[in-house]
């Protein structure tokens, strides 16, 4: 197949390597694989080594003429089988762009909630009549999908996005930067901060955890120093360890670091690439019933599965891996067996592959 793919960017290689390392499996399988990105991609160095055919361009809004324009050409250059997009900007660029040409159009969706028969920018995205496909990141983002498209619900699939434990083979960051020391237990919450990550609801448990002397809470992302965040660990009966570390590209050295990774989203998760980090890593996880955490989190043996804005389940998970530290070895082996077995790169390749053929 002539495969064009047009995925976004990020900060740190590490939040888009499963992306990235996707369309390289694809092309070391046979297929002609050309990605459109921005000239600034830190995934460049990687599509180049891999022998993939780069097109530099990147959408400023989500109708670009000047890159359905140059999207276009190309499609009409080359005879691609399918153009695959994957955020609010590619998407409907692509979707323009591929309007009257025999070239199957897939579309990405990785969160639940936030999409609408209703909301006329809904057609922009995935329900463009355009886009013939959605590949889901998770079982529950797709059930979330399917009470919104109008048609070709059968082309609506799952796809969780693959990992391989060659990556995380990474020494644990150094914890005293922020007062913790080897013989402390540390749990750690990685995220970008939105009021659906449920950093409240940690901050809610942590309150229960006081009496355990040699606990510490690590929060890694943007936006932990605002509002109401800012306030609520200043108030906080434990403020002394509750340690910011604001935005960090070491983000999976840090997890690899922690004893525990926990999860407290209340909505609007498909897949936390933070969980499957950790399972690689080999730091069990405690997540709640929102999203695609709970399809990849078996509950009891790599991490627990506890209700969503439940702080008092969370207390006593994190309570249980205090009190019982060779679990946190048992759970973490447990995790990476999982992952091997189920979520590796190569099944996330086979099925791209399957999927793309039989559309």
């Amino acid at each position: 197949m002539r495969i064009l793919a047009f995925p976004g960017f990020a900060n740190a290689y590490n939040s888009v390597r499963p992306e990235v390392e996707t369309f390289i499996g694809l092309a070391n399988k046979g297929h002609d694989v050309t990605v459109m990105i921005p000239e600034g991609s830190n995934a460049l160095r990687y599509y180049q080594d891999a022998g993939i055919k780069v097109l530099f361009g990147y959408p400023k809004r989500k109708v670009c003429l000047e890159t359905i324009k140059a999207l276009r050409a190309e499609l009409k250059l080359h005879d691609y089988d399918v153009v695959y997009a994957t955020n609010s900007k590619t998407i409907p660029n692509a979707a323009f762009a591929c309007i009257g040409l025999p070239v199957k159009l897939v579309a990405y969706r990785g969160t639940t909630g936030g999409l609408y028969r209703h909301d006329p920018s809904a057609y922009l995205t995935m329900l463009h009549p355009r886009v013939d496909g959605v590949i889901c990141v998770s079982e529950a983002v797709r059930q979330d999908i399917l009470q919104q498209v109008w048609k070709g619900k059968d082309q609506v699939v799952t796809i969780h996005k693959g990992h391989n434990l060659d990556w995380y083979q990474h020494t644990a960051a150094d914890l005293s930067e922020f007062g913790v020391t080897d013989n402390d237990f540390t749990v750690v919450c990685a995220c970008n901060v939105r009021p659906s990550k449920g950093i409240e609801v940690m901050l809610t448990a942590a309150e229960q955890l006081t009496d355990l002397t040699n606990f510490h809470l690590l929060l890694v992302g943007k936006g932990l120093d605002q509002e109401p965040y800012r306030s609520l660990i200043a108030q906080h009966p434990m403020k002394d360890r509750i340690h910011v570390t604001g935005y960090r590209k070491n983000a999976p050295e840090i997890i690899t670091a922690c004893d525990v990774l926990v999860q407290p989203s209340i909505s609007g998760e498909g897949l936390p690439r933070a969980v499957m980090e950790a399972m690689s890593c080999g730091t069990p996880t405690i997540v709640t019933t929102t999203g695609g955490g709970k399809e990849v989190v078996v509950d009891g043996s790599t991490g627990f599965v506890v209700p969503v804005k439940d702080a008092n389940a969370i207390a006593e998970k994190v309570r249980f891996f205090h009190r019982n530290p060779q679990s946190i070895t048992e759970f973490g082996v447990a995790g990476k067996a999982k992952l091997v077995n189920e979520f590796s790169t190569k099944n996330t390749v086979d099925k791209f592959e399957q999927y793309f053929q039989q559309l």
